[in-house]
């Protein structure tokens, strides 16, 4: 089977209720390792951000500190969906807001990137910031309003 020519990638953020080293965050904290380990193993999954310590959580792409972003690429759609939803991720999921204070505005943004590419932070800050300006359009979409991969 041949590889799919575009892959698609995400960005979500969260903002912190408390520092990451605060003692109501170490329970976040203590799943770190092991669902990024779970990531890593995902059928579809091929690249993550994350910084020397195996996790992006030193990783500032706002000048608020208190909000986390994480990002990663996959080759498709379902293969995230599946990881996000319905893998082991899912209970911490579910538990987001005992660490995170809700945001109005859209937290999560896919798009489609060439087979190989690796988007930087400033790329993803962008996906979600068009989101969240203009709704989900083939540059940036959700899950609900999914696009399909450009056609070459």
């Amino acid at each position: 089977m041949a590889e799919p020519e575009f892959h698609i990638a995400q960005i979500n953020i969260a903002a912190m209720r408390y520092p990451i080293d605060h003692a109501e965050m170490a329970p976040f904290a203590a799943q770190l390792e092991s669902v990024n380990a779970l990531a890593d193993a995902s059928p579809g999954f091929v690249w993550r951000l994350q910084d020397e310590s195996g996790d992006a959580t030193s990783i500032n792409a706002y000048t608020d500190e208190n909000i986390l972003i994480n990002m990663s690429v996959w080759s498709s759609i379902d293969a995230l969906f599946e990881f996000s939803y319905r893998s082991a991720h899912a209970a911490p999921l579910r538990a987001r807001k005992q660490w995170f204070t809700p945001m109005k505005e859209a937290v999560v943004a896919l798009w489609w990137v060439k087979a190989g590419h690796i988007p930087d932070t400033d790329e993803g800050v962008a996906r979600l910031d068009h989101l969240r300006q203009h709704g989900s359009s083939a540059h940036a979409f959700t899950f609900k309003n999914r696009f399909a991969a450009p056609q070459s």
